[in-house]
């Protein structure tokens, strides 16, 4: 989905939504956002999601985003094939976006495919919305190092990354600690200023004002000059 909010905008963000979310829930909220900090969004849904085929799976949440990069920065219409073989043929839409103009942005289980593909490819910049260390992480929360048998291990990737990345997490949610956004934050090498929000939970971020007004300096302010 490309929801063209700001014709002159020089940004599009890639957005990787939440886990209890499709295309058609966030559909209204994407174009609000855009109008709001001037930016185009590109969105998906994963594998499983919405009337999207296959079925979720960690490796399919990797192939997923990389299907949705190659189609923002395509040019010619062309089509692309998953790993997976249940997913059906996607047609790649002319879009033509380069790197230095997306921004990478994840929200909760979003945030994992968005620090993979941060990992391997620059980028305007990265927004990292309640970001998770790992799947162990989230469920036993006295995990100090990464297991073979973990999941989402984005604590391991988040060095690799070497676009600007802004952290975003509310100091109360109960979800994914609020110990997951610091961690990343710490150990990003090019962290911005995060935004701690005072109070809000893992799904309400969005209707404090200080949201709105971060990424509006982030994106018209700070990047210009990065």
């Amino acid at each position: 989905m490309f929801v063209r909010c700001a014709p002159s905008s020089r940004y599009t963000l890639l957005f990787s939504h939440g886990n209890a979310v499709d295309l058609g829930q966030m559909c209204s909220f994407y174009i609000g956002l855009g109008s709001r900090i001037n930016c185009n969004i590109f969105s998906y849904d994963y594998s499983g999601y919405g009337v999207s085929s296959g079925r979720p799976s960690e490796k399919n949440l990797y192939a997923d985003i990389d299907a949705a990069w190659q189609a923002l920065r395509t040019r010619l219409g062309s089509c692309a094939y998953s790993p997976d073989p249940t997913i059906l043929r996607l047609h790649l839409p002319r879009y033509g976006v380069s790197p230095e103009n997306i921004i990478l942005y994840g929200q909760s289980i979003g945030t994992v495919p968005t620090v993979d593909l941060a990992s391997r490819y620059e980028c305007a910049a990265v927004i990292l919305h309640s970001p998770l260390m790992s799947g162990l992480r989230v469920a036993f929360p006295d995990t100090r190092k990464t297991y073979c048998f973990d999941a989402f291990p984005s604590i391991d990737k988040i060095s690799k990354v070497t676009s600007p990345v802004l952290v975003i997490h509310g100091t109360e949610d109960e979800v994914i600690d609020f110990s997951h956004g610091l961690a990343m934050y710490e150990r990003c090498p090019r962290a911005v200023e995060p935004l701690w929000v005072e109070g809000a939970g893992h799904n309400d971020i969005e209707l404090y004002a200080q949201y709105l007004e971060r990424l509006k300096q982030f994106i018209s302010h700070e990047l210009p000059n990065s």
